[in-house]
């Protein structure tokens, strides 16, 4: 498979891409070069070999959540440029 400038104009579309045509030749060849490694890769003996999920078998070392400070309401609204007693109060971002 190659990628063409149909190819590339279709996949900007979808990624709300404006590129310029110079732009668009640079893509081309570096979306070619990827097919290229990706099609090395397919020549590559892997009988025998599973399928890799994680990196490493080792688990993941997580803290416990703890809290350690708490503030009250009226100390997380007392430096708000706008609110009520309970919320703060942000401009509206959906018409």
């Amino acid at each position: 498979m190659t990628i063409d400038e149909q190819t590339v104009d279709k996949i900007a579309h979808l990624a709300r891409l404006e590129l310029a045509p110079d732009e668009k030749a640079e893509m081309i060849a570096d979306m070619n070069k990827i097919l290229g490694f990706m099609d090395k890769l397919n020549e590559v003996d892997t009988t025998g070999v599973e399928p890799l999920v994680y990196m490493t078998d080792e688990p993941n070392v997580l803290r416990e959540d703890v809290v350690k400070q708490v503030i009250t309401t009226e100390e997380a609204l007392k430096n708000a440029p706008d609110h009520d007693n309970s919320h703060f109060l942000v401009a509206k971002v959906i018409k």
